[in-house]
């Protein structure tokens, strides 16, 4: 009866789409048939192909709703396929008056609270996807977010070399598409960092757009030097493989912080420049990708959710993880995926490594985003 109760799932490697669906529904087994929303990940190799994978699923399985995108790589439990082609998913049984699929740029009306269809039961949470050449992406991830009763989204930004396709019950591009959930779906959610800070909090005392010109009223780029130390200061190349920038989230109790990039130096007049418009006054960190401190917030993250999910059983899961994570911070055979698997037991989990994460209300870098689908509390 146990297993009875997880979700049906599935995932394989093959060049040929078609040997690497069957080998994924003969995994999920017969019960896949029994459900209502699926979850697809799918490598961009097979970007091209995935109306025809659609169309093969729904007649193979009879689910009539499906949500997710393409990846340069997949997430399956303690198993990630980097730049390979593969695919993963997952089908849940909720009651479709408990879930509601959207696409587009405005997948709901400006003023107007998202709600549930035809139930109309107010939106609690959202599984998000998006694509990262939508302009004001960050604009609409937040506004988004803010029409949840939760106040709260996962997901992650497609990452492909082609179009970066989404899944919501058709192949669509651009914007959010995704899938909305009602308060009876029982969900956790904690997001893990890649990076470590390397000193303290300092305060932008001039910045114009994305250019920093003073830290704590001295120029930029000499906080920048004292904090990287002399070796890296003579060898800025290999300081921008792994030194970044970490903007703390306002009003977060956990110390919570979003990681951007360092994209140049001017020398003479002491700038820095980073992925991320920044003004006067805000707060802002270096901070280095790290293996060791990568895994121990991953560890602490795990502590935490299993803190939250209590006594309740785990259905199945989705995890997003930045493509600047998986074998380059935690080493080989997908031991970032095992360690999950092996702290929170093995249940059926599908996700991607994304150009981008989406938790809470803001998209973040080199972060690791779980959520889990849990049972009514044991008794």
């Amino acid at each position: 009866m146990h297993n009875e109760r997880l979700f049906p799932y599935g995932h394989a490697r093959d060049a040929d789409w078609r040997t690497a669906l069957s080998s994924t529904l003969e995994m999920a087994g017969p019960r896949v048939r029994g459900g209502t929303l699926g979850f697809l990940y799918v490598s961009d190799s097979f970007e091209s192909d995935l109306p025809e994978i659609l169309s093969a699923l729904r007649e193979e399985t009879g689910v009539p709703h499906w949500t997710g995108c393409v990846g340069i790589g997949i997430c399956a439990t303690a198993q990630e396929y980097l730049d390979e082609p593969a695919l993963a998913l997952m089908v849940t049984d909720f009651p479709e008056t408990a879930f509601h699929l959207f696409a587009g740029l405005e997948p709901y009306q400006p003023g107007k609270e998202l709600t549930m269809g035809e139930a109309d039961h107010p939106s609690y949470f959202a599984i998000v996807h998006g694509d990262s050449r939508t302009p004001d992406l960050p604009d609409l991830v937040r506004d988004f977010a803010g029409k949840m009763r939760s106040g709260f989204i996962t997901g992650g930004i497609s990452s492909s070399r082609v179009n970066g396709a989404q899944l919501a019950d058709k192949v669509v591009h651009g914007g959010l598409s995704g899938v909305t959930f009602s308060e009876k779906i029982a969900i956790v959610t904690r997001l893990t960092q890649g990076c470590s800070p390397i000193g303290p909090i300092h305060q932008i005392a001039e910045a114009k757009s994305n250019v920093i010109a003073r830290l704590d009223d001295r120029p930029a780029l000499d906080v920048f030097y004292e904090e990287i130390g002399d070796i890296l200061s003579r060898d800025l190349q290999r300081a921008a493989g792994f030194i970044f920038v970490a903007l703390p989230v306002k009003n977060d109790d956990r110390g919570d912080y979003m990681v951007r990039n360092l994209l140049g130096i001017d020398i003479e007049r002491k700038l820095l420049a980073i992925g991320e418009y920044v003004e006067t006054g805000q707060s802002l960190m270096f901070c280095k990708r790290d293996g060791s401190s990568a895994r121990e917030d991953l560890e602490r993250m795990l502590t935490e959710i299993t803190r939250l999910v209590g006594g309740r059983r785990i259905r199945g899961g989705l995890y997003f993880s930045c493509l600047g994570r998986g074998e380059g911070l935690f080493g080989p055979d997908s031991m970032e995926l095992r360690i999950i698997q092996e702290r929170l037991g093995d249940f059926p989990l599908v996700g991607f490594f994304a150009n981008g994460e989406i938790s809470h209300d803001k998209i973040y870098g080199y972060t690791g985003v779980l959520t889990l689908f849990l049972d009514a509390p044991v008794s």
